[in-house]
């Protein structure tokens, strides 16, 4: 029985990673919303550990940097990829503790090592600062759109009732299984499900087995084949043990004893004191959803896009989907933008995500079975360098996502560069409010050029400084016009071309 209504902007199924960050960002722009999601709260399984610099540009633009760096700090000398047959025996290292964490010319923010169960609660609080209503502990029932309204019926999962949600839109960030991706029939590309895995989180004295903590390491021997990391607490951490259903294994198989004995043959000490504090199935999957909209129904995360964790690209892919989402709804919400715009999230995401896809599978497959020298990724371009082309762009001159070298460049489609305002400010901390103009000489005409147009455009204009940092910006007298997203939309050196553009932009023409 349905005993309540309610309307919102925005409704968000999922409360990972993805989901959480979208209501942040979408609050940040004044957006209501309300998330739902049907486990009790945030999660306790320590994954999605690896924060990108270009995440992390996000967070601080929010003013979540500090705080989820501070989450980290357990982590901080955790750095590099082992394989091994053994903790106890020899570690042959991927990468080691010397790979930089900052990109000081490229970005102000650094990578960031802080796992989920530590995120989640700061991304609900500053969702909550931000006007988020959360609804855990319920599940979707069914979800149908007109071209009004989407209209969701919940259920709690405590008491058995039901409710009416109305929003204007829907954001589907319910994970790689994603029941509303196939009850509105969209097909995901790709081998499904690769793997299943316990996640077994312990308790237990490593010291004479770690002399340096990592952020992986790959472990393979007769008896089990596994992943461990270490969490935010000492002597706490978490395995990854592969299982077959085809061969009838399940999760369940994994009592107590069993997952005692898997943790002490990856350690290699038959007689090692383990306390199991939990142990949780998953997929890793690759899929990728074959179109990211269905009316007033959006994908982000894993709902669109699933691919093995090598690169840390899936979380972080994820929360960046949100952010490109979150202000085209807002722009279409507040009136600056027409509805067409919408078009243009799955133009950019989806076509950077079937890019990453084959990127990120073959960098597993080398990871897990090569050497080091075969994993030839340029990480700096993965993470800074994806370029879009679609209509919120004028001018792109690129073809592929990906250019064979980092763009440090005011280009069109690419991320607009990293330059230091101040000791504190970036330039990269102005974005995600609304556009930003960057102009050599005054630039009230640009933005008068602008508002001749669409008067309700928030824009904030800067000139910009004659320092050497400031010439990824020039040649004066070049103009450029950043989009919300950090992404650029326009450069030229005529206002009037400027205000021929905004339209199309903005899909105001729809």
């Amino acid at each position: 029985m349905i005993n309540s209504k309610e309307t919102t902007e925005v409704l968000i199924v999922g409360g990972g990673l993805a989901g959480l960050a979208t209501a942040v960002f979408l609050g940040e722009l004044g957006v209501r919303s309300l998330l739902v999601d049907r486990h009790a709260g945030a999660s306790i399984q320590g994954r999605a550990r690896g924060i990108n610099q270009r995440t992390m540009e996000l967070y601080r633009a929010v003013g979540l940097e500090d705080d989820i760096r501070a989450a980290g700090r357990p982590f901080a000398h955790d750095w590099g990829v082992a394989r091994c047959e053994t903790l106890a025996g020899e570690w042959h290292w991927l990468f080691a503790d010397d790979a930089p964490k900052a990109w000081p010319e490229l970005s102000p923010s650094e990578f960031c090592q802080a796992d989920q169960s530590a995120i989640e609660p700061i991304l609900i609080a500053a969702g909550r600062a931000r006007g988020t209503t959360y609804r855990f502990g319920t599940e979707l029932v069914s979800l149908t759109q007109d071209d009004e309204q989407a209209t969701a019926v919940l259920r709690d999962l405590a008491t058995g009732t039901t409710s009416t949600v109305e929003a204007q839109y829907v954001v589907a960030a319910d994970g790689h299984r994603s029941p509303i991706r196939e009850r509105l029939g969209i097909q995901r590309i790709g081998p499904g499900v690769v793997q299943h895995s316990a996640s077994i989180v312990f308790r237990a004295d490593l010291a004479a087995y770690v002399p340096r903590r990592a952020l992986f390491w790959i472990i393979a021997n007769d008896a089990v084949g596994a992943g461990l990391v270490t969490t935010a607490e000492a002597d706490r951490w978490s395995l990854n043990v592969a299982y077959d259903p085809a061969a009838g294994q399940s999760v369940e198989d994994f009592t107590t004893e069993r997952a005692i004995a898997a943790v002490r043959a990856a350690v290699g000490a038959p007689g090692l004191k383990v306390e199991i504090e939990d142990v949780a199935g998953w997929q890793q999957t690759i899929g990728l959803a074959d179109r990211y909209r269905d009316g007033r129904v959006f994908l982000a995360g894993d709902a669109a896009h699933t691919w093995p964790p090598a690169g840390a690209m899936g979380a972080n892919t994820g929360v960046q989907d949100g952010h490109n989402l979150a202000w085209k709804l807002a722009g279409v919400l507040r009136g600056w933008a027409g509805a067409g715009l919408l078009d243009t999230y799955e133009v950019e995401r989806r076509t950077v995500a079937a890019e990453l896809s084959d990127l990120i599978v073959n960098r597993q497959l080398k990871r897990v079975g090569a050497t080091i020298e075969d994993d030839t990724t340029d990480d700096q371009l993965w993470v800074l360098g994806q370029r879009y082309r679609s209509d919120a762009v004028a001018g792109a001159e690129h073809t592929t996502v990906f250019g064979d070298t980092l763009e440090r460049s005011v280009r069109p489609g690419c991320r607009a560069p990293h330059v230091w305002i101040d000791d504190r400010t970036s330039t990269h901390d102005l974005f995600g409010r609304g556009y930003v103009l960057f102009a050599p000489t005054n630039p009230k005409p640009w933005r008068d050029a602008i508002h001749r147009v669409q008067p309700k455009l928030p824009v904030e204009a800067h000139r910009i400084g004659v320092e050497p940092a400031w010439s990824s910006y020039g040649p004066a007298p070049r103009v450029s016009l950043i989009r919300p997203d950090g992404y650029v939309a326009w450069t030229g050196t005529d206002p009037d071309d400027l205000a021929a553009a905004v339209p199309s932009l903005l899909a105001l023409d729809d």
